[in-house]
């Protein structure tokens, strides 16, 4: 039987041995009363890391994401963000669910806004709009394959938030892989936004978690959010074990993701089946198959050679790299894109 090639997504990954003893011999308490060294060392780890103030071991990216905007709106307010941003595709329609803000879409370069699109967009002081109170930005983009938030280009945006008094924040879902890729330092990301989501999950193999980072006032307002949507955790260090171990351990290595993406990309292009690849700059690689085709075909064909990869519409799949995928399944997978019947 052909070995299986997971390219749905990096947060189907496995814990490494050395992350599984780190989990075992975790020091844990009840996080709820604070009393987690493990889950506190994680929070503070994070924060040092990105010049903030205090953090928030939350179980996901999105409830990370979606205490953050609560944090930073008040019902009738507006969110703005690109049209592809996970926060507004893929989180249950939790800005109205949970903040009651409704949503000022964009339609940034695969993903990446820039100051001359937010700026016509926040609304001027006036009864009949909402009031304009946050910016997110998503690095990497998913929906724009991988594509990186470089730090000059998150600066400018900070400056116009600054001037026309909203809040920044950063869904942080694969930053690490931007920070990889672009070389900046995480630690100059705190000073221009007010609150950062850092997903452990993805990239860096973590099975569970994600950190909320900002002020102490915001994660401590973010504490009691979290817990009326029952995201207060016990025994938590069990699981912020494997997110220090994945920080310590597997940040640098994303650099072999990226190159494993590259190699995809290039074999991608060179068959007939695929009209055109997206640029890769880091993890995830988008392509368009060919005119004849639907994507569920390919998604199909590829399945039935052990290769395992995701449809993101009717013609455009996605594969992700990870830690899970080694140099001679990258081979493998590359040998049959080149050969695929469809």
């Amino acid at each position: 039987m052909e070995q299986k090639i997971d390219f749905r997504s990096d947060t189907v990954t496995k814990p490494t041995p050395g992350m599984l003893d780190a989990m075992l011999s975790a020091k844990v308490g009840d996080d709820v009363y604070g009393e987690d060294e493990t889950v506190n060392a994680l929070e503070t780890k994070l924060a040092n890391m990105f010049h903030m103030e205090a953090g928030l071991f939350c179980p996901s990216g999105t409830m990370t994401n979606q205490i953050a905007i609560k944090c930073f709106t008040q019902p009738m307010d507006e969110v703005i963000c690109d049209q592809t941003a996970h926060v507004y595709r893929y989180e249950g329609g939790g800005i109205a669910y949970n903040s009651m803000a409704s949503v000022r879409l964009l339609n940034g370069e695969r993903g990446i806004l820039t100051p001359e699109l937010i700026e016509p967009e926040i609304n001027e002081e006036n009864i009949h709009y909402p009031k304009s109170s946050l910016v997110v930005l998503e690095n990497t983009v998913n929906k724009g394959g991988g594509k990186c938030y470089h730090l000059d280009q998150i600066e400018a945006i900070h400056n116009l938030c600054a001037i026309k008094g909203l809040k920044l924040h950063l869904d942080g879902a694969r930053i690490f892989n931007a920070l990889v890729a672009t070389g900046d330092k995480a630690a100059a990301y705190g000073h221009y936004f007010d609150g950062i989501s850092v997903c452990l999950s993805k990239g860096l193999g973590a099975p569970v978690g994600s950190v909320l980072l900002g002020s102490s006032d915001m994660i401590q307002q973010a504490r009691r959010i979290r817990k009326v949507l029952g995201g207060g955790m016990r025994q938590a260090g069990f699981l912020a074990a494997a997110g220090i171990y994945a920080l310590d351990h597997q940040v640098d290595r994303l650099a072999e993701d990226h190159q494993h993406a590259k190699a995809l990309a290039h074999a991608l292009a060179q068959t007939d089946y695929v009209a055109q690849v997206m640029p890769v700059e880091t993890n995830i690689v988008l392509f368009d198959v060919a005119n004849k085709l639907n994507a569920d075909e390919v998604v199909r064909a590829l399945g039935r050679k052990a290769i395992l990869c995701n449809p993101t519409s009717a013609k455009t799949i996605r594969l992700v790299t990870h830690l899970d995928i080694s140099v001679a399944m990258i081979d493998q997978a590359i040998e049959v894109i080149g050969k695929l019947d469809v």
